[in-house]
């Protein structure tokens, strides 16, 4: 429990430093409940945490009635993370990168923060947790589930960003996808819940 508790804060950090320092600053996006987040923020500048605990109501009351271990691993690292996302919200602007350095290091961030809570059977909640759904289902990588998901709402962030935003999200969707497929591979998580 103290090594989740650990991981869990560790993770949440490195996912707010993500997107706080080196996304909000440049209007980047991911994907998943983070990117919707983002995209809510940009047109109406509320806390992107907020909004990520409010989007992920109804897949944890679907996890509370068809998968509970999920729902209780889940709860805790979307509780934290989304007020780490909020908290840290401070640091933007403490500093100034190339739009393409943003997008691959905000990226780095964001995936190592996703990825280490995956491996300790957690996550920020939303659309992390319907992927560890369907990698349950079917047996498919969850960086990768997460990676086309991921993709699906940056194409619907285009109307929200510019073109120049659009392509960098893009290259952190990647990045996310990758770092997170990497720390996701190797892990036996999946037999470890069932």
């Amino acid at each position: 429990m103290l090594k989740k508790i650990v991981v869990i804060t560790i993770g949440s950090i490195f996912l707010a430093i993500g997107i706080n320092v080196f996304l909000v600053p440049h209007h980047l996006l991911d994907g998943g409940i983070i990117g919707i987040g983002l995209i809510v923020k940009y047109i109406w500048h509320v806390k992107v945490g907020l909004v990520i605990i409010l989007l992920s109501v109804p897949l944890y009351i679907i996890a509370w009635f068809y998968y509970r271990p999920l729902f209780y691993n889940s709860l805790h690292g979307l509780l934290f993370s989304s007020l780490m996302i909020d908290v840290f919200s401070v640091l933007r602007g403490a500093v100034t990168l190339d739009p393409i350095v943003s997008s691959v290091i905000g990226g780095v961030f964001v995936g190592v923060g996703i990825g280490m809570m995956l491996r300790e059977e957690t996550s920020t909640g939303g659309t992390d947790l319907l992927a560890q759904f369907i990698a349950k289902m079917t047996n498919w990588n969850v960086g990768m589930i997460i990676f086309m998901m991921d993709a699906i709402i940056i194409a619907v962030g285009s109307f929200v960003i510019d073109s120049t935003s659009f392509f960098y999200s893009f290259i952190v969707v990647t990045v996310v996808g990758i770092v997170t497929t990497v720390l996701t591979k190797t892990n036996g998580w999946r037999h470890h819940i069932v």
